[in-house]
């Protein structure tokens, strides 16, 4: 099986304090917190695409525009959702959301590039 589009992928969590604005530093309000939806739409992303990547390969998000449209309380279960759109030689594109239990909180469009682990290694080795 290969990469292409119409592939997806899912990942799902339980509002904890631990998930809220004040606990990363991006916001003060009680709810679910932007940078931890985003990272559950990573998440769904990979949950679509890594187990196709040859050995030794992973992918890398690259580009990012969400909007984060309806807020969450502590408790509530979000499900993110990535589905590939594009693969264009080492670039993937999906389309992607999240939902809580109620309603839409979160869509847009995120871009990933499959790299070779080892050769990516040695250039951030090469940065120090």
């Amino acid at each position: 099986m290969e990469l292409h589009p119409g592939l997806s992928g899912s990942a799902t969590l339980v509002v904890g304090e631990e998930h809220t604005a004040p606990r990363v530093g991006s916001g003060r309000v009680h709810v679910l917190a932007t940078p931890v939806m985003i990272n559950l739409i990573e998440a769904a992303a990979l949950e679509a695409v890594e187990k196709l990547l040859p050995p030794g390969h992973q992918s890398l998000g690259t580009v990012l525009n969400v909007r984060h449209i309806a807020a969450t309380p502590v408790g509530m279960r979000v499900t993110a959702t990535a589905e590939v759109t594009a693969v264009e030689g080492r670039t993937l594109r999906f389309r992607v959301e999240a939902r809580d239990e109620r309603e839409l909180i979160g869509d847009g469009t995120h871009e990933r590039v499959v790299v070779n682990v080892a050769r990516f290694d040695q250039r951030v080795q090469r940065k120090l």
